[in-house]
């Protein structure tokens, strides 16, 4: 038996260990019923099973649900969409979330699928630093998609854009 501050207090019949948790007003709780004889402790059962509760919760609170982005495109996508859909995409994967990217044809799109198959590579050679290939390129129908994970590690914080950098960006330009 462990006394309720921590101590070994010693082998007791199950009587007077009842009888010792008793009198200090607390619990007598059975720690492991497998071991010979069997190991039981002192304490204050509820307030455990409240410090068990806070731990998990906290433990809940600090965990990532990660989420399925999707970014879509087309064959004929201009560079800079590609470029404004990439950097969205990069944002997706360093918030720890896994992205899909859809790539889809229409009408005489699908007798240069070819092309789609470019997008999908430069993809993979666009964030081969970030993210791995958790399903490779695969065509369904007038459909080409392929779904990338965020790389194992610790999460990387998404640069966020001050207001300095966004009254850079909308600065006139002179030719």
């Amino acid at each position: 038996m462990i006394g309720d501050d921590g101590s070994q207090v010693g082998i007791l019949t199950t009587r007077d260990a009842l009888a010792m948790a008793q009198s200090k007003g607390l619990d007598l709780v059975e720690v492991a019923a497998t071991s010979r004889p069997p190991v039981c402790r002192i304490m204050d059962y509820g307030k455990f099973k409240y410090e068990q509760n806070l731990r998990a919760r906290k433990a809940k609170k600090n965990q990532h649900q990660m989420q399925l982005k999707e970014v879509k495109m087309r064959p004929k996508i201009e560079d800079h969409d590609y470029n404004f859909k990439l950097r969205h995409a990069r944002e997706f994967l360093e918030e720890r979330n896994k992205v899909k990217f859809t790539v889809t044809f229409r009408g005489r799109e699908m007798a240069h699928q070819e092309l789609g198959h470019k997008i999908i590579q430069a993809i993979l050679t666009d964030l081969a630093d970030i993210a791995l290939v958790e399903t490779p390129a695969r065509q369904e129908g007038r459909t080409l998609t392929m779904v990338m994970s965020p790389k194992a590690g610790k999460p990387v914080e998404p640069k966020k854009a001050t207001p300095e950098d966004r009254s850079s960006e909308q600065a006139p330009q002179s030719n």
